[in-house]
């Protein structure tokens, strides 16, 4: 039985209000964040995706609030990233109402941190979430690398090993997002959903660089399981998951 392709919207999240940039700069503010949980709850999201952008330990407890409020309001899985550095991060938003947690920037510097969740919690509570840039340098063997702290610093690690290295160290699901094309609103990147395709048997999120309906087929094409968009949803249709859900359908793909 083929697995349904999720739309997942994300509500990027700084001091309390959902904000969106280009390429992770220049943020705007996109409205409050159990408003819009609650709408795209509504409006047939499979998923949500809360993502702390600052992650700051003043703005933790706003975050950590903006996830009980959303977990009263709305019944579809809510994974949360932004700040999370140890096995307790993870508990306290599990008991905020999380269902899943979002590491980053302290597995790039730790690995092994998602071994000690994925054994705590099970593989199925952890995303690894990849911000990846193109390299121009030859500096990486897939040609992209992995960034960090919103996407701000550059690891000159490989991007597509790192996927396959949290993958064999059990992740449950990557949230590959672009950098390149993150905000832009031309499309997401192929390439680099391609290669971490043939890389990692997990599911795959493809992020960054959807400006309409039609950009989301051929992510799922490339090999994404699932898809997530921010501008597209924010500032699109107010029918606009209805509409993501409708191309993916007509291109021959199942969705829910």
């Amino acid at each position: 039985m083929t697995v349904a392709i999720r739309v997942i919207p994300c509500l990027d999240v700084d001091a309390g209000r959902v904000v969106k940039g280009i390429r992770f700069e220049g943020l705007r503010d996109a409205g409050d964040p159990v408003e819009l949980a609650h709408r795209y709850d509504r409006g047939g999201a499979d998923e949500l995706t809360f993502l702390d952008v600052t992650a700051s330990s003043g703005n933790r407890e706003t975050t950590f609030d903006v996830v009980a409020r959303t977990a009263e309001e709305v019944f579809i899985p809510l994974t949360v990233g932004g700040g999370v550095r140890e096995l307790s991060d993870v508990d306290r938003l599990l008991r905020h109402g999380a269902d899943k947690a979002s590491i980053n920037t302290a597995a790039v510097a730790r690995p092994a941190i998602i071994d000690e969740i994925t054994a705590h919690f099970g593989a199925q509570v952890l995303v690894l979430s990849l911000d990846a840039r193109r390299t121009r340098d030859g500096s990486t063997p897939s040609g992209f690398e992995v960034t960090t702290h919103g996407g701000r610093r550059g690891t000159r690690i490989d991007a597509v090993a790192w996927a396959r290295e949290a993958a064999d160290r059990g992740v449950g699901e990557i949230l590959l997002n672009s950098i390149d094309a993150d905000g832009t609103k031309e499309g997401f990147d192929l390439e680099l959903i391609r290669a971490a395709r043939a890389a990692v048997d997990v599911p795959l999120i493809a992020s960054g660089g959807a400006g309409s309906p039609e950009h989301f087929p051929p992510a799922v094409q490339a090999g994404a399981d699932a898809v997530l968009a921010a501008s597209v949803f924010h500032f699109g249709a107010p029918d606009a998951i209805a509409r993501v859900k409708a191309a993916i359908r007509e291109a021959g793909f199942p969705v829910r």
